[in-house]
């Protein structure tokens, strides 16, 4: 058992958590999940005394009923320490999340309960606007603030047009060039790192994540790999999601590299990245418009006179539909599924007919 020197505000803990709590709740104590393992979860809490201690318990949640009612680094918890069990989950401030991989639709949480978030890409073959954007959509549809992150600047001549391309994905949006190894270009970051506050590192493997962490705690404790030789992709050195103490009080969240980032369930996000494209869509004279032939479609009329760009239009279409489509249940998929096969097995009896 660790002692720790810290009280619930250090560690994030507010009034938004503290209104959740019913006289039913005193005999349990709040606590906060510090990494996620494979059926288990490390956790702070406070024990008896008023001190604070961690320990691993079981992930298991009784009663929940799918993935987002289980609990993900960052959450604070409600557990019971007789029978040493995670008694349920208080609402989030914020959560991050995607579709899992494989065929099955389920959703993969990321974090939770994040204030900021930086987005880290290297200037080599990682540097990809697409991505980003994937990004900055999650950071939109949680509630968090995103910050993007330049590494590996000494890859690239001009740096600045690295900048203003990244900036010109939103409006207001924070780029900053950094090297992640030295102290005196990452403490510009500490401003959103102040005591209590909990900040995610995303990005793919090998931008440098591990190595920020390194340098904004002052230590070694998070293990660093390099590149792959000839591909410019990073080995994957963080394998799990924990969070790291800074001597700023704030928390951090080291976030393993994602291979696949698809969307689910991000409308919001979408709307608030792509704000002027959505309002377009409003002045399209069909309620149908599918923005590519249509008459009155404000969509092509801003696009031909240059109001906004083809390429950014395309990863608008292809957000929205990724999204539509994995945000579906499992038994609509089926069900798309049946009438699609359905429609396709019409169309060639159809086809059929007409060339006897």
């Amino acid at each position: 058992m660790t002692i720790l020197p810290i009280n619930l505000l250090e560690l994030g803990w507010s009034r938004f958590f503290n209104s959740q709590l019913s006289d039913y709740d005193s005999q349990l104590a709040p606590a906060r999940i510090m990494a996620v393992h494979r059926g288990e979860v490390e956790v702070i809490a406070p024990n008896l005394n008023g001190q604070y201690f961690t320990g691993q318990i079981s992930s298991y949640i009784d009663g929940a009923q799918n993935e987002e009612e289980y609990a993900t680094v960052g959450d604070w918890v409600l557990i019971d320490g007789d029978n040493n069990s995670i008694h349920k989950v208080l609402n989030r401030k914020s959560l991050f999340k995607r579709r899992a991989a494989g065929k099955e639709n389920k959703t993969q949480l990321i974090a939770a309960n994040v204030d900021t978030v930086f987005i880290m890409t290297a200037c080599n073959g990682d540097f990809n606007l697409a991505r980003l954007e994937r990004y900055l959509v999650l950071a939109h549809e949680a509630g968090a603030t995103p910050v993007i992150l330049l590494t590996k600047i000494d890859l690239v001549d001009d740096v600045d047009e690295m900048i203003d391309l990244a900036r010109s994905l939103e409006p207001d949006l924070t780029v900053k060039a950094i090297n992640t190894k030295n102290i005196d270009e990452v403490t510009p970051l500490l401003k959103w790192c102040e005591m209590g506050q909990t900040i995610a590192l995303m990005g793919s493997s090998g931008v440098g994540k591990s190595t920020l962490v390194n340098t904004l705690a002052g230590s070694q404790e998070a293990f660093t790999q390099g590149n792959r030789k000839g591909d410019s992709k990073g080995r994957h050195t963080t394998t799990h999601r924990e969070l790291h103490r800074l001597h700023t009080g704030a928390w951090l969240i080291d976030t393993p590299g994602m291979r696949e980032l698809q969307l689910t369930d991000a409308a919001e996000g979408i709307e608030d990245l792509f704000e002027d494209i959505e309002e377009l869509v409003g002045l399209c004279k069909f309620n149908d418009c599918a923005h590519e032939t249509e008459p009155g479609c404000a969509i092509q009329q801003a696009l031909e006179i240059g109001e906004i760009g083809e390429l950014r239009l395309e990863r608008w279409k292809k957000l929205k539909a990724e999204d539509e489509l994995n945000t579906l249940s499992n038994g609509e998929k089926r069900r798309n599924a049946k009438i699609f096969t359905k429609n396709v097995k019409a169309a060639l009896s159809a086809k059929k007919r007409k060339t006897k």
